[in-house]
């Protein structure tokens, strides 16, 4: 089993490097990951201007640009070989509902996906990270699961767990992605220089948040597991469109 671990915190993230550790012993990890923390940067790609792969002293290697060029270098230019599974994270903080449209964590597994390979994002949901060892033997139990039950084509995996020792998550359960409230608004400030700077806010607090969500499950100390596609066309709407674009015409 040869395993393509990335992520958007970083190669020096602690989440990472637990990972690493935890499944080292039952597959052949290669790490690629992003420099700098990217936090937030979706599945975008560097067209601008070359990246650049270095290695560092304990084997992990390091990219100057997005989760999903980590993941796209990696699958199609640096491995001799396909990897059998590309696993992103562990990131620290959720990724949940809205959040897998701006998540770097998300964007490296969907890389994996789009190439053809089994993919999945996993996240300790807390914002104090205290338990990566707890996410870390959850992912082994997926990567054992994988192992032991092939999967036969690309599929791709939201995993979210609790951030609490292992002994206190009450299992597993397949969910579908709540929703946020809109988020916070900008908060801005003003620089040294004396010019109006913004951040962006915080993201909203949940708002379908019900029983068969990522949301409810972690909130009740479940690992969520969600399976995620890539087709954003909207099929309920196609006929609206037509007839309103037919209707500029009469």
């Amino acid at each position: 089993m040869r395993i393509l671990l990335s992520n958007d915190d970083g190669y020096f993230a602690p989440g990472i490097e637990i990972l690493a550790q935890s499944l080292s012993s039952i597959a052949e990890i290669t790490v690629v990951a992003p420099e700098r923390d990217r936090s937030g940067a979706s599945n975008s790609l560097t067209l601008d201007r070359p990246l650049i792969l270095r290695q560092v002293g304990n084997g992990f290697y390091h990219v100057n640009g997005t989760p999903t060029d980590c993941v796209h270098l990696a699958v199609t230019g640096m491995l001799d070989t396909l990897p059998d599974m590309v696993i992103s994270g562990i990131n620290h903080g959720a990724n949940m509902g809205d959040d897998t449209l701006y998540s770097g964590t998300v964007a490296a597994a969907t890389e994996g996906y789009l190439l053809g390979v089994p993919s999945f994002a996993i996240s300790l949901a807390g914002k104090n990270g205290e338990n990566f060892i707890s996410a870390a033997r959850v992912a082994r139990q997926l990567v054992r699961r994988f192992i032991q039950y092939p999967v036969r084509e690309p599929i791709l995996l939201n995993v979210n767990v609790p951030d609490v020792p292992s002994r206190e998550l009450r299992g597993a359960e397949v969910t579908r992605l709540g929703r946020r409230h809109k988020a916070e608004p900008v908060v801005s400030m003003e620089s040294p220089r004396g010019e109006t700077v913004y951040w962006i806010g915080p993201a909203g607090e949940a708002a379908d948040a019900g029983e068969g969500t990522d949301f409810y499950a972690v909130a009740n100390n479940i690992v969520s597991i969600t399976p995620l596609q890539i087709d954003l066309t909207h099929n309920e709407r196609l006929q609206f469109v037509r007839d309103w674009l037919a209707a500029q015409d009469s």
